[in-house]
């Protein structure tokens, strides 16, 4: 009986009429008369002395003519370039006609946490805007994370409850963004829902990744209390298979989601990599971001066995960053805080270009040169490096890098597909910290994963199908960087949506819960 009484859930059916009569937007002709436009930002000088987030609001005007500028497409291929399916125009059209609620309601009909894509996506979306073809994109990243900060601001965001609850108990494992939105989306179904998380609180690497000067964590603490106001339970300091027993969890749940992330980093094994002063991005970005909680970066070592046992600054240090992605990017931000006495930031690949290239047509994701807000604060960039050896003092510390040139030879379609070193290249250059930020190889096996006696794929990632979710043991399922390897954050919450839906009909039979392909049926 309980499968018939529960309702549907997702707040885009309200909004069926609105997408199935669609009219065009509030001002046709506003792409002609307004130009892109992004907040603006502290100065540098001023936002160095912090840790806080330093993009300021748009006025009124500003966000009404952003909005304005999106044209009413005929087909609207923000859409598909988002991995959530978000109705993009709609929620447009909605901000500039200033219906606030409508804007907040069509926008997290398909995304779950738009506080955090608005600040730290790399907004697919805006490079399959129709209206980037020839002029610069709409603002779309920074109108989601407008409309998300007036809904809370106007208190249009409430708990949502379940009219009734399954019976059934489901234990969603690691709490970054592809878990969080499986446990909402369960939460939501009527499941009771209980987040196991390995830390001190909730976010993974959005509470112990990314800089606090991109997402401040009290507004993943505003996201926490809601879903805990709608019934989704958390236990903290709880590392399946290490001081949580997996046999238990096994019992006790009737489905378990696996959201544990790709925590491995890429190691680089060459001479000196034993010196003090070459440590992994993700230690040295954890250890400041738990200092600006007020909490001891040292913690935890009971149940997390590669934390570090020393603590890394980057003051007065001559740092480099190895790896040249939004990693790197976050350690150059945060060692111009520490008061870094030069930074460095190296990138195997060769350099970028500045715009699309015959191999990156409109409106596939175009590999283009980005220059961070980090960047804009200082840092030296080099491309097309290669990091030889880690020279010591003679005491075990670093004092030095020892590199080369590499030239790139390109394949057919324009991708870099060999490098040979460019001899007489080789140099040395003074470093007293390395940091390795060349990405993510796959989630941690030792402990939970083994225990459990999941099968991982080629790439020692999770084995599960994208249609189901499901791993190789029947009530467990996968999402996120630890089913897909390392990606972006909407696509951790479009997985941890999709991976929801499929545990809902495991679980039930059937599910009301919307997939992001009913989503872009409806809007197309």
């Amino acid at each position: 009986m309980a499968n018939k009484k529960r309702s549907k859930i997702s707040l885009s059916n309200n909004y069926q009429l609105t997408i199935n009569n669609y009219k065009k937007m509030g001002k046709p002709t506003g792409f002609l008369e307004f130009t892109r436009e992004l907040p603006s930002k502290r100065p540098v000088a001023e936002r160095k002395k912090d840790y806080n987030e330093f993009v300021n609001r748009y006025s009124d005007t500003q966000l009404n003519q952003q909005s304005a500028r999106c044209m009413n497409c005929g087909v609207p291929f923000c859409h598909s370039g988002c991995p959530l399916g978000n109705v993009i125009p709609e929620f447009n059209d909605a901000i500039y006609r200033k219906e606030w609620k409508e804007a907040y309601e069509i926008l997290t009909s398909t995304n779950n946490f738009p506080e955090f894509t608005g600040r730290i996506c790399p907004a697919p979306c805006e490079h399959a805007c129709v209206l980037g073809i020839n002029q610069p994109a709409v603002a779309i990243e920074e109108i989601e994370r407008h409309i998300i900060e007036i809904a809370f601001d106007k208190g249009f965001v409430q708990p949502r409850t379940p009219n009734v609850r399954t019976g059934k108990k489901v234990a969603v494992v690691g709490s970054g963004p592809a878990g969080l939105a499986a446990a909402a989306q369960l939460n939501y179904a009527g499941h009771s829902v209980t987040v196991f998380e390995r830390d001190d609180a909730a976010g993974g690497l959005l509470r112990y990744g990314i800089p606090d000067f991109k997402l401040e964590k009290w507004v993943i603490d505003r996201r926490i209390k809601v879903m805990e106001d709608e019934g989704v339970s958390f236990k903290y300091n709880a590392n399946v298979g290490v001081n949580i027993k997996v046999d238990d969890i096994l019992r006790e749940y009737h489905a378990i989601v696996l959201t544990g992330g790709s925590t491995v980093p890429r190691d680089l094994k060459i001479p000196g990599r034993e010196l003090n002063g070459v440590h992994y991005a993700m230690d040295f970005l954890k250890q400041q971001n738990k200092r600006n909680a007020a909490k001891d970066p040292l913690a935890n070592a009971a149940i997390e066995s590669n934390i570090l046992s020393e603590h890394v600054f980057a003051t007065d240090k001559n740092v480099v960053v190895i790896g040249g992605g939004d990693t790197g990017s976050d350690c150059v931000g945060t060692s111009n805080r520490h008061g870094a006495k030069s930074i460095t930031q190296f990138e195997l690949m060769p350099k970028p270009s500045s715009s699309r290239t015959p191999f990156m047509p409109w409106p596939t994701y175009p590999m283009i040169l980005k220059t961070s807000t980090s960047h804009e604060e200082g840092a030296d960039r080099d491309w097309a490096i290669g990091t030889k050896e880690f020279i010591g003092d003679g005491n075990g510390n670093l004092k030095g890098l020892k590199t080369v040139k590499l030239e790139w030879k390109f394949t057919e379609d324009g991708r870099p597909a060999q490098f040979v070193e460019v001899p007489g290249s080789e140099k040395e250059i003074p470093c007293e910290l390395a940091l390795l930020a060349m990405g993510f190889v796959h989630p941690q096996h030792v402990g939970m994963l083994k225990e459990l006696g999941i099968n991982l794929d080629e790439r020692g990632n999770v084995q599960a199908s994208e249609k189901a979710y499901q791993t190789n043991i029947q009530k467990v399922f996968t999402a996120g960087d630890m089913r897909r390897g390392q990606s972006l954050v909407v696509w951790a919450i479009s997985e941890g949506r999709e991976c929801a839906r499929k545990v809902d009909e495991f679980l039930m039979g059937f599910s009301l819960l919307e997939s992001k392909d009913m989503n872009l049926e409806l809007a197309l």
